[in-house]
């Protein structure tokens, strides 16, 4: 039965707990008493030792748990239907301890804690004998029994089952170990919100962050400010395809929903079960629209506005001025409260320009009432006055690591997704942290070669990338290091409409991410873990999860070496085991392909395609591409005379005479991105050689302040010493959308050795990059 259908057809939780929290393990899982199991958990424990021997699941197992203890009770009885599904054995569970010297049982016990392991810690046992399943609090033994369900067989059996003897013992690394969801850009029904806690509890994870409110729907229902649900959660139309894409255009249909306060206590009941808290997400002061569209006396300008139909960020914000902006707030909040009895309260405080309170009377008197210094110590004001308020409420605010400027709220927690700078700041000034880097675990970023995957808001974090996150930074002290709390994914939906999507931009980073956040980072591993994830994706598969198979996918790194101008060709996946075959010739690999065993040297122009194969033949992925033009300055040696920005460096000047053209894609690890700085490149052809074009090529995308350069000038020099301009270019594009341009100068008949390519920065910039205009640059073709 697969997991979606399992919760639609399921009514009760605590079916739904023995249902899908025990459903059925992977197959590599199953073993039988003359079978030895292969034992493969993730996260990976602190410490699991396999031990010879087995234990023998039959008619007479037994579950007994603690006396008068009513949750490992409904712990206990979760398991013994799950073993019952998994094998037709139905043990009974009994709340008494067992007799001495008895067998054939599991106990799920608190009364030989181990307290170095805290709260969520356990310890799990198994023996010819027995399991013993020991933790401090139920918490624990329930995050333990997520380790004993993948221990059992992976379909229903009805051939004797057995556990593998091991001992296993166990504590997560951080205590906050979470994930978003994003239901105000595009909104799921609560029976998905369910089944994402159980993503989560199936991952150990113990936050789930809910952002309920945008500017393109609120979804939560306020009774005293019923018009909320009415008005701002609906839409009128939606965007479609890509921001980038020009013109914008929008679908007609009305768009929306929202939760009941009924609906929002059940999910929240849901998740208590599952040991998660849900932490809510109301946006202020910015991220407002659809609040002011129905409540439009609470802007700086009184409206009229409408719910979003795109993407973005946008001027009109909660006024700070307005008294009765703070009284709706304090009367939104304290119906929240009441749903949500999580000790942190998420405000958001990310993404609002202060461009309205520049120009709002209302706020001007407020600065200067307060004695502020400007509109960024206003935004301080905003947000210490509702933290006050929430404090005086027994709650504890965090909020994106925008609230760090103009001075951060006294007890305030910082989730920190710009980077980890903010954590890093504010760590220092001993404020507890979340780390949320968009460079590691935004989940609604691309996770392979965008040209193979689903239209995503941009990025590239690939399964790797996720395994690699740190998020301890290694510049703070021991003391400071103590203020992390831990770590989370968000999943933003301005591109992920279904249930179906979710899952694919979730899964399989979530796995990673749950490894992260859990295990020591000294046993971290990451070829381990691509051996263990080859049974987790048949764990997915058993669940009907749609997770992404771009782990699958081959990818091509291709570098140079400037001293000998050959390129070395290495393919590699993020899975383990798939076999990956290529051609140079631009047709379609198959298994008659030549088989990739080591990093190759390319002697010609290619086109290299490749794609990986499981053992009986089948394709896994999807066929990467690459061309690779072996012109002119091909891996010859290029100087710089300004560096690129430290985020967009790719493989240096090299990355100018790969052979490889960038995609319009810039954050895809081709381009060199500088900001504020002229492009000044040159090439040294090592020979003086006939020289008949150069081809210089330059992004567009105004909404990310990357803009085409004043100016393009090419010139050539026989010594690197005097330079000859053969063409000047001062009339750009200036269409827009995102693109490519592409720019040539045409020089037959002319002999070089050195080629000079400059581009003047045109310097305006954005506001949030002060002034400050991107240029970003691609290969140059000399022919």
């Amino acid at each position: 039965m697969h997991f979606k259908r399992t919760i639609a057809a399921i009514a009760t939780s605590a079916c739904v707990l023995s249902g899908l929290l025990f459903s059925p393990a992977p197959a590599f899982a199953q073993a039988t008493t003359t079978q030895q199991q292969t034992v493969s958990i993730i996260p990976q424990p602190v410490k699991l030792t396999q031990q010879s021997g087995s234990f023998a699941l039959n008619k007479d197992t037994r579950i007994f748990v603690d006396p008068k203890n009513e949750e490992l009770r409904k712990i206990g009885e979760y398991l013994a239907k799950n073993i019952k599904e998994m094998t037709g054995v139905q043990p009974k569970v009994e709340q008494k301890a067992p007799a001495k010297n008895s067998s054939n049982y599991l106990h799920l016990t608190l009364s030989t804690p181990v307290d170095t392991l805290g709260s969520e810690g356990y310890t799990l046992n198994v023996t010819s004998d027995n399991i013993i399943l020991a933790a401090k609090e139920p918490h624990g033994i329930f995050l333990g029994t997520q380790t004993v369900r993948q221990l059992l067989p992976a379909q229903p059996t009805k051939s004797p089952v057995s556990i593998p003897a091991l001992e296993v013992v166990d504590k997560p690394r951080y205590q906050w170990r979470g994930m978003h969801l994003d239901v105000a850009r595009h909104f799921f029904p609560v029976e998905f919100v369910k089944e994402y806690i159980d993503y989560l509890a199936m991952h150990k994870m113990n936050t789930f962050h809910w952002h309920l409110t945008e500017d393109q729907g609120w979804r939560i229902e306020i009774k005293k400010y019923p018009e909320l649900t009415k008005v701002g959660a609906f839409r009128d139309g939606t965007l479609i395809g890509h921001y980038s894409d020009q013109p914008h255009k929008f679908t007609n249909e009305r768009y929306g929903g929202f939760y009941t306060q009924e609906q929002i206590k059940d999910v929240v009941k849901y998740a208590q079960e599952r040991y998660i808290t849900v932490v809510p997400e109301i946006e202020m002061p910015g991220h407002a629209l659809a609040a002011l569209t129905t409540y439009p006396h609470l802007s700086c300008t009184g409206g009229p506005f409408e719910v979003e139909q795109k993407w973005g960020v946008f001027d009109d914000i909660f006024c700070a001025g307005n008294e009765e902006t703070f009284t709706f707030l304090e009367d939104v909040m304290t119906e929240v409260l009441a749903l949500f009895p999580s000790k942190i309260v998420h405000i958001g405080g990310d993404e609002a320009p202060k461009t309205r309170w520049k120009e709002c009377p209302k706020c001007q008197k407020r600065i200067a009432d307060e004695g502020l210094k400007d509109e960024h110590e206003l935004q301080s004001y905003f947000i210490q006055r509702m933290e006050k308020f929430l404090n005086s409420k027994g709650r504890t605010i965090i909020g994106w690591d925008e609230i760090l400027e103009g001075g951060l709220a006294p007890n305030a927690y910082v989730m920190s997704w710009r980077g980890t700078e903010g954590g890093i700041a504010a760590a220092k000034q001993h404020h507890y942290v979340v780390m949320t880097p968009g460079s590691h675990v935004y989940f609604d970023h691309y996770q392979g070669e965008p040209s193979l995957e689903p239209t995503a808001i941009g990025g590239l974090t690939t399964l790797e990338k996720v395994y690699a996150f740190e998020p301890t930074p290694a510049e703070l002290s021991a003391e400071e290091k103590k203020y992390i709390l831990g770590a989370q994914a968000n999943v933003w939906t301005e591109y992920i409409p279904s249930t179906d999507h979710v899952e694919y931009m979730v899964f399989p980073r979530i796995s990673a991410l749950s490894e992260v956040l859990w295990t020591p980072a000294a046993k971290k591993d990451w070829n381990d873990f691509q051996t263990r994830m080859q049974q987790q994706y048949k764990r997915f598969d058993h669940l009907g999860v749609n997770y992404a198979r771009s782990t699958f996918n081959v990818k091509q790194n291709i570098t140079v070496d400037p001293t000998q101008s050959v390129a070395t060709v290495a393919l590699a996946t993020d899975a383990k085991g798939p076999q990956i075959y290529y051609t140079l010739d631009g047709s379609e690999p198959t298994t008659a392909s030549q088989a990739y065993t080591a990093p190759f040297q390319l002697t010609n122009t290619a086109t290299i395609k490749a794609a990986s194969f499981d053992e009986k033949g089948k394709q896994l992925g999807k066929v990467s591409s690459r061309d690779v033009n072996q012109h002119q300055a091909f891996a010859h040696t290029v100087e710089l005379k300004n560096a690129p920005h430290r985020n967009y460096t790719a493989a240096g000047g090299l990355t100018l005479v790969d052979g490889q053209l960038a995609t319009n894609s810039f954050t895809n690890g081709q381009w060199l991105g500088f900001l504020g700085d002229d492009f000044e490149a040159v090439i040294d052809l090592k020979e003086k050689k006939p020289v008949n074009r150069i081809i210089s090529s330059y992004l567009q995308t105004k909404n990310d302040g990357i803009q085409l350069p004043a100016q393009v000038e090419f010139a050539v020099s026989k010594n690197g010493k005097k330079y000859k301009t053969v063409k000047v270019i001062t009339e750009l594009s200036d269409k827009p959308g995102v693109f490519k341009e592409v720019l040539t100068a045409e020089l037959p008949g002319t002999k070089a050795r050195y080629i000079k390519v400059t581009a003047k920065n045109p310097r305006p910039g954005t506001e949030q990059d002060r002034g400050k205009a991107w240029i970003f640059t691609d290969e140059i073709v000399v022919e």
